[in-house]
């Protein structure tokens, strides 16, 4: 029986190349903004704040009996107090928000079910029973199998109620984010006071959104942006009076003007294409931001034999660097291996300024080297985070809960696009183990530190190629060959001189030292003056056999 047989493998997945980004969004600062524009801002974002908080309490109030009629019904009502195009995009953020928060209730229940899975094997196993690398084994106290008898009734409960909530059509939606809610109860702990929290809440629950709308001017006539940089917003009826231009709008004393994919905002807007824009106040800092966004047709991917045309760059994804390493087309580790730090600890912001610093830096390298191509793995550890399946390995799963692999896949693939880079996803199953196993030791120098997350990028870079992980199969079993085959897992079938032997190792040993310029030692027994003559001309002489002198007097 083989090893894989006894372990019981599952099959590897296919590599592919991931489909590239459809959405753009580019942010930039309302710079001079007067106390009048300030407050206008102020006021409308109050208003229709709570128009878009009522939205919801409806909408979630009709459930499963939603049709374009209550939808229709809602928007009608919405418009007598703001406008049309206000009404329109309050009635799609909320239908955006209610789909949201009905994906994560399928993901609370899903993740409900697998800790009662994983609860209701432990109980069943004997107190301190062993586990083994499939499943896990029993608990190790009496006093832990009934702390946890415990919390599987809880979890049942729990699990219960939300199949209830799903089958009925309840979704519970909080504007202004079910964290910053809880916050309010942990104020301390947030160093912050009420007041504080208080503007926080109140500016997330404001909306200064519109969506864009294509053949009309510059692409959005609630929230509109010239070309030259001029902001204007249509101001809800009841706040008309309020206006300083016509037809009741507002322009403001800022001046916007996008640093990053300004030429691509600039084609849309002179096309009259639709581009949506979000106005956000930031309280900490006490500043206010202008975000475009709009959607663009899929980015058309290479083909897999395309990307791996000029070789690949395998990264490692690790919680605080990349581990990237790259390969020829053949599956050769090419020159050294490289790191690219990153720091997750911080503020949201900060872990994505983060990602972002180092992804920058290793698609600079790949650009830099001529690869074609980024391999990493495609990694989900939804099924990880279950506090279950951990046990007490507390920090092991604040480990994995730390990992963006969401939000880097994303960013990766967007980045990798704008710079004219493929990225290859592969199955992630033991590249670490595997490629510690057949790379980490042979590549090794008293020069070169490897670790296991610089073998594992080799491995992932060779699955994203086509070639198997492992350097060489292992010998055939039988003195010849022709009964199981070539051992070279590596060489294709039409490489010429596939089944030629190699050199010894004393020539390829001596070319090397003549490359780098080092001097060859002398053997204690060597050929003859004549035959290495003759190899100088270039001229073939069979060798003699040579003896050592303990075999001459043998």
């Amino acid at each position: 029986m083989t090893e894989q047989q006894r372990k019981k493998l599952r099959t590897i997945d296919a590599p592919f190349v991931a489909a590239g980004p459809s959405d753009v969004a580019v942010r930039d600062r309302l710079k001079g903004l007067t106390s009048q524009d300030e407050t206008v801002l102020r006021g409308v974002g109050e208003y229709l704040g709570v128009l878009a908080s009522r939205d919801p309490r409806q909408r979630c109030a009709d459930g499963l009996g939603h049709a374009t009629d209550t939808w229709a019904a809602r928007k009608r009502a919405l418009t007598a107090k703001s406008s049309s195009r206000w009404a329109g995009s309050i009635t799609k953020a909320t239908h955006d928000q209610w789909a949201l928060s009905s994906r994560g209730q399928l993901a609370h229940i899903q993740n409900l079910e697998t800790g009662i899975r994983t609860l209701t094997h432990r109980l069943s196993q004997p107190i301190g029973g062993k586990g083994s690398k499939r499943a896990p084994g029993g608990y190790r106290s009496r006093g832990e199998w009934f702390h946890k008898s415990r919390r599987l009734h809880t979890l049942e409960h729990r699990l219960d109620a939300a199949r209830a909530d799903r089958e009925n059509g309840v979704v519970h939606v909080v504007r202004g984010g079910r964290r910053l809610l809880g916050t309010r109860h942990n104020l301390q702990a947030a160093q912050l006071t009420e007041a504080e929290w208080r503007q926080l809440w109140e500016a997330e629950r404001w909306f200064l959104a519109a969506d864009g709308e294509s053949g009309k001017r510059f692409g959005n006539e609630t929230i509109r942006v010239t070309p030259d940089g001029e902001v204007s917003l249509k101001l809800p009826a009841p706040l008309t009076h309020l206006a300083n231009a016509k037809h009741g709008r507002y322009v403001l004393a800022s001046r916007i003007a996008f640093v990053h994919r300004s030429q691509e905002w600039r084609d849309r807007i002179d096309g009259n294409r639709a581009v949506a824009y979000r106005i956000h106040y930031d309280v900490p800092r006490g500043r206010w931001y202008l975000t475009a966004s709009w959607q663009r047709p899929v980015v058309r991917t290479v083909p897999l034999d395309a990307a791996r045309a000029r070789g690949v760059i395998g990264v490692d994804t690790n919680a605080d660097h990349f581990a990237a390493y790259r390969l020829d087309v053949h599956g050769n580790p090419v020159g050294e291996p490289h790191r690219f730090l990153y720091d997750l600890s911080g503020t949201a912001d900060h872990r994505d300024a983060q990602i972002r610093h180092a992804i920058t830096r290793v698609l600079h390298w790949a650009k830099r080297v001529g690869v074609a191509a980024i391999a990493i793995e495609d990694l989900d550890f939804q099924a990880e985070k279950t506090r279950e399946k951990r046990g007490r390995k507390k920090r092991f799963r604040q480990l994995i809960c730390g990992m963006p692999t969401g939000k880097l896949k994303a960013r990766l693939v967007s980045m990798a696009a704008e710079t004219g880079l493929a990225v290859v996803a592969v199955d992630p199953a033991h590249t670490s183990q595997w490629g510690a196993q057949h790379w980490r030791k042979p590549l090794a120098t008293p020069h070169r530190k490897m670790s296991r997350h610089d073998a594992a990028g080799i491995a992932i870079g060779r699955r994203a190629l086509g070639h198997p992980v492992r350097r060489r199969t292992a010998p055939p079993r039988d003195d010849q060959s022709d009964r199981r085959g070539h051992r070279t897992a590596q060489a294709h079938r039409g490489t010429p001189e596939r089944e030629g032997t190699r050199r010894p190792a004393a020539e390829r040993a001596h070319d090397a030292r003549a490359r780098t310029g080092m001097k060859q030692r002398t053997r204690a027994t060597g050929a003859s003056k004549t035959v290495r003559d003759a190899r100088s001309a270039g001229t073939w002489v069979q060798d003699p056999l040579l003896f050592t002198d303990q075999e001459r007097f043998e």
